[in-house]
């Protein structure tokens, strides 16, 4: 196999979660090209049907599926139809996720138990109805998507980033409990990423500074830029394909350097 095609996807199943839109919908629109068929689940039938539609515009012809990520029952039933629609799941991202921005005392513990769900134990669901296929087919690769907040605290994201520090961590353990049945399991840190959620913090003042957050941004990231959706799919595409064999339990941080930085020193 040549290096090029040791990152082709060719007749492999991908399952990306939560996939209508956004970071999901970029890497699973790339594994399409990179030759996977794809299958995406949403918690209701008009985001199936919006990325069903966004899908067949990039010519992808994407199968979805109304699922919630967070029910055990309905994650077997889903797995079963995605088998039977197109074949066993070679391929899995864990991407489906929620924040809650809400300082730690004044945040419920049902808002903190909705973000561990779907966040953390809703990875460990799917993970779990897809592994026994990959055992039977020899092999596969999940992906969890993880963020900076898998090593970072910051203000008013007590449950999310106890969720993504808890996603490390499962990453490596099913990487430690299946990596001799030739499952492969990463995750991928995204950065500060532009997408329709950050545009306003993006958007520039009355006076044509910056916002201040995206001020912080820019001033905490040695690329000086925020990422891209774009920025995300390479990475993606090496940790689904053949060219990954041998990595196994790592989180690859795309954040433009934000981790290996201390930041610049106040003028």
């Amino acid at each position: 196999m040549s290096i090029i095609d040791s990152f082709r996807l060719d007749g492999k199943v991908a399952l990306v979660t939560g996939a209508s839109y956004g970071i999901g919908f970029a890497i699973a629109s790339a594994f399409a090209d990179a030759g996977a068929k794809i299958a995406f689940n949403d918690i209701n039938q008009e985001l199936v049907d919006k990325g069903i539609a966004a899908y067949k515009e990039k010519g992808i012809a994407a199968k979805g599926y109304v699922a919630d990520v967070t029910n055990e029952e309905q994650i077997v039933a889903l797995v079963k139809k995605i088998e039977a629609d197109l074949g066993v799941i070679d391929i899995l991202v864990n991407n489906a996720g929620i924040i809650r921005r809400t300082p730690m005392l004044e945040m419920e513990a049902a808002d903190w138990r909705k973000v561990i769900d779907i966040d953390l134990t809703a990875p460990f669901i799917v993970s779990k109805a897809v592994i026994p296929g990959m055992i039977k087919k020899g092999g596969g690769k999940i992906i969890n998507i993880c963020s900076m907040m898998s090593e970072l605290g910051r203000e008013t994201v007590s449950a999310y980033a106890a969720a993504k520090g808890g996603l490390k961590m499962l990453t490596r353990n099913i990487a430690s409990e299946y990596g001799s049945r030739n499952i492969q399991c990463n995750g991928i840190g995204p950065g500060y990423i532009e997408t329709p959620q950050t545009a306003p913090l993006r958007e520039r003042q009355a006076d044509g500074s910056r916002h201040p957050f995206d001020a912080f941004i820019i001033a905490k990231t040695p690329a000086e830029r925020w990422g891209t959706t774009a920025d995300l799919v390479g990475p993606a595409v090496f940790l689904a394909s053949e060219a990954s064999s041998f990595v196994n339990g790592h989180v690859l941080y795309v954040d433009g350097g934000i981790l290996a930085y201390i930041g610049k020193q106040p003028e």
